[in-house]
């Protein structure tokens, strides 16, 4: 069962909603199958307060089970499969993540910067592998990308780099050129994709490849800056 837009808008506003509202949330959220300790790390409520709330509401089995197992996994379950298990409160956070980032969205988009760099991810940046990733030959583009992201999709947990080469590219020397253009340690390279000769019609090599500078545990800037890309797609993409 997938959450409705209007129980994340009241996570999201809890602070101005009245006692009553609030209780009203806790009690919502408990009949969706989430535990006590769930709903606390969505809404500050001691959990002392969530009990009285919730004291009448009865859960069916099913969502029993779910609660069950994501306190105490039993040996050859997988959990992942499970759609009362750790997939719902996933999914609810990310939908809290793309919420806030679209309202932020409204005021964010008069900043010339944000909207540098969001445009820059529309058109160049990984849209798939649910990090921060963007592939680019420009050192400029990749340095615009490395402190946009440090700014706006924060936290910041480092870097990962990896270059595209070919037979003929010098690996250490490309390696140590990009290391310096995007002020990186070499240690934050992984080891680079050697593209053997005749599998390509291109003659000129690039120097010093391709470079795909990914954030490391970005997963939640990812879908902040998917949801500031959506903005602007509903915005200017028509």
């Amino acid at each position: 069962m997938e959450l409705e837009g209007e129980v994340l808008e009241r996570v999201r506003t809890y602070e101005s909603l009245s006692r009553w509202e609030r209780a009203e949330l806790g009690r919502d959220l408990r009949r969706l199958g989430l535990s006590y300790g769930e709903i606390m790390e969505m809404i500050p409520v001691k959990k002392s307060t969530l009990a009285t709330w919730c004291r009448d509401v009865e859960l069916n089995p099913e969502l029993l089970r779910g609660i069950a197992l994501r306190r105490t996994p039993v040996p050859g379950l997988t959990l992942a499969g499970d759609p009362y298990t750790t997939q719902r409160p996933r999914r609810l956070e990310i939908e809290l993540i793309r919420s806030q980032a679209k309202l932020e969205a409204h005021h964010l988009s008069r900043d010339p910067y944000w909207m540098a760099g969001v445009v820059l991810y529309w058109g160049e940046g990984s849209k798939t592998n649910r990090r921060l990733s963007l592939a680019n030959s420009d050192p400029s583009a990749l340095r615009l990308f490395k402190e946009w992201s440090e700014y706006f999709a924060r936290p910041n947990h480092g870097w990962r780099a990896r270059l595209n080469l070919h037979a003929d590219n010098d690996d250490l020397a490309a390696r140590s050129w990009w290391a310096m253009e995007l002020d990186l340690p070499l240690t934050d390279f992984t080891k680079s994709y050697i593209k053997p000769d005749g599998t390509g019609h291109r003659k000129n090599h690039l120097p010093s490849g391709v470079c795909t500078l990914t954030k490391r545990k970005s997963t939640n800037s990812f879908y902040q800056t998917m949801a500031w890309v959506e903005f602007l797609q509903e915005s200017f993409g028509r």
